[in-house]
């Protein structure tokens, strides 16, 4: 069975999603850096990454949209996690104890309704949110807890002292899994892409345009800058509909002859939801 690479330790949310899509029996392969996950598959290390792209609280993650168009790697499935954060010490250690918490930063943000009512307790932001819980079990810091998953917890021999401490409890993180080639494309699903135009009036509108003139559905639009020309700008699109039909071929072919770069970054069935 072909390798997943995924960013973080073994418990992160990263692995949930890629056993959610692969299956508990998937190997898979942690890496340091989400950078990592791309070169991995892009040099055939990995067949398969899983990367999340954008989370219901705190929005996209850059980087990953970023690392996609500089690894040409091809999105062929996506997965939804519901994203449940737990207060975890080491066992014996009480609330009272606790001095720092350790997580992902974007973990420490999406519980900071919880953290503001923990008085003297310093927040600390940590590579990811298993890797804070296995430096808590580790290190045995006993003045010390992690916000992580259940199954950091369980892995790193860890006491959940508080469950479900993220401010919004419909928490969801979407991810993406990667490969080199495209494999089978869906008859009903998603496709990904991203284009630039010329920065002249009424050009992104008229580009955009048809989509709805071709009767496609956008889900997503995201801008990022255009490397080397400041003020130009890369829009990422989602879009209902696959290559296989004819509506969303039309619509691309019209974006292409008003950009002046276009790619599809992969067209894949819609993902399911899962609690973590």
């Amino acid at each position: 069975m072909a390798t997943v690479a995924y960013q973080g330790e073994p418990g992160a949310f990263s692995e949930q999603a890629a056993r959610k899509f692969f299956g508990v029996g998937a190997p898979l392969k942690p890496c340091t850096s989400f950078n990592d996950v791309f070169a991995s598959v892009s040099r055939g290390s990995s067949r398969f990454g899983v990367v999340p792209t954008e989370n219901s609280v705190f929005g996209s993650i850059h980087q990953n949209y970023d690392l996609l168009l500089k690894h040409k790697l091809i999105i062929v499935g996506e997965v939804i996690l519901r994203i449940q954060l737990h207060l975890m010490s080491l066992p014996g250690v009480g609330l009272t104890n606790i001095r720092s918490v350790y997580s992902q930063p974007q973990a420490l943000g999406q519980c900071e309704e919880f953290l503001r009512m923990l008085k003297g307790v310093q927040p600390i932001a940590f590579q990811d949110t298993a890797g804070s819980a296995r430096m808590i079990s580790e290190e045995r810091r006993k003045d010390s807890a992690a916000i992580a998953s259940s199954s950091a917890a369980r892995i790193y021999g860890l006491r959940i002292l508080r469950r479900n401490v993220e401010s919004n409890h419909k928490n969801f993180t979407r991810f993406v899994v990667l490969s080199r080639k495209q494999g089978l494309v869906p008859r009903k699903g998603k496709t990904s892409l991203v284009f630039a135009t010329k920065n002249v009036p009424g050009t992104l509108f008229q580009a955009l345009a048809g989509f709805a003139h071709h009767g496609c559905n956008l889900v997503k639009i995201e801008s990022r800058p255009l490397m080397g020309r400041p003020w130009e700008y890369l829009f990422y699109l989602d879009v209902e509909g696959t290559l296989r039909e004819e509506p969303l071929r039309n619509a691309l072919n019209h974006l292409e002859e008003l950009s002046t770069f276009m790619r599809v970054l992969g067209t894949y069935r819609k993902g399911k939801t899962y609690s973590s």
